[in-house]
């Protein structure tokens, strides 16, 4: 998959997509990712890219021009239906699902705002999708593009060393990860839960499926409602909460 990322920060970009599994992905040819700057497509001396906003008020809007040129040259560089996303504070919010659609696109470019935001005509004319990484406000859509390359990179075969991997972490089941453990078996007095050392693999399935949606349950419940659960999911939900109260009992008295 190829991915062009259109910012006034490039260097940006580039030093953090050099390490770890995005890094990976990139050296064994599984992703390509191409930087494109407006400014080199701002036309006078001074490569200004962006002007004050009409109506007024404070700081200063990204130009349509360079933010088109920039656009257009990454997308003759990309595959034929790839798809065009500007990453805002009002956009959809991205989610893992979205992550694993884009990651059978044959492209994507994201578009990364700065200052006080974009001209609208450049974003109604020239990008396909809004998309936001969290209801909260960044001073551009540089790290939005590096969340989104690594939760895309992540999904492509030959990006991490087990595809397995990618299938059991969190969200890839609509249900936030189970706890994880490793040695030693007991640190200040606390052991590793005995069933994950027991070799029974239909028990351990059962302890992490119980605990991944507990702790949906706690963390975000609104996971469940849109997702769904089985009868075997509801009575492990039940278990746990049964547990969950006992602890709470026991520790009161």
């Amino acid at each position: 998959m190829r991915i062009a990322v259109v910012s006034l920060f490039p260097l940006m970009l580039r030093e953090a997509l050099g390490h770890g599994v995005v890094g990976r992905a990139l050296e064994r040819g599984v992703l390509g990712v191409e930087c494109f700057d407006p400014r080199d497509h701002a036309t006078d001396v001074h490569r200004t890219v962006d002007d004050r906003p009409y109506g007024g008020g404070p700081g200063m809007v990204l130009k349509v021009e360079p933010l088109r040129g920039a656009s257009r040259a990454a997308m003759a560089r990309l595959p034929p239906g790839s798809r065009r996303v500007y990453l805002g504070a009002d956009g959809r919010r991205f989610e893992q699902s979205m992550a694993r659609e884009a990651s059978e696109w044959p492209g994507l470019l994201l578009v990364a705002g700065r200052y006080e935001g974009v001209d609208e005509r450049f974003i109604e004319r020239e990008t396909d999708e809004q998309w936001s990484i969290g209801d909260y406000v960044l001073s551009g859509g540089e790290l939005p593009a590096l969340v989104v390359i690594d939760a895309i990179a992540r999904l492509m075969p030959g990006t991490l060393g087990s595809a397995e991997s990618a299938e059991q972490e969190s969200f890839g089941d609509g249900l936030v990860d189970w706890p994880h453990y490793t040695r030693p078996a007991s640190v200040d007095g606390h052991a590793v839960p005995a069933v994950l050392s027991s070799g029974d693999h239909v028990a351990i399935r059962r302890w992490r499926l119980q605990q991944a949606l507990g702790r949906t349950w706690l963390r975000r419940p609104e996971l469940l409602e849109r997702r769904g659960m089985s009868r075997e999911e509801r009575a492990l939900l039940d278990e746990f909460k049964i547990e969950r109260a006992n602890r709470a009992e026991r520790a009161e008295d």
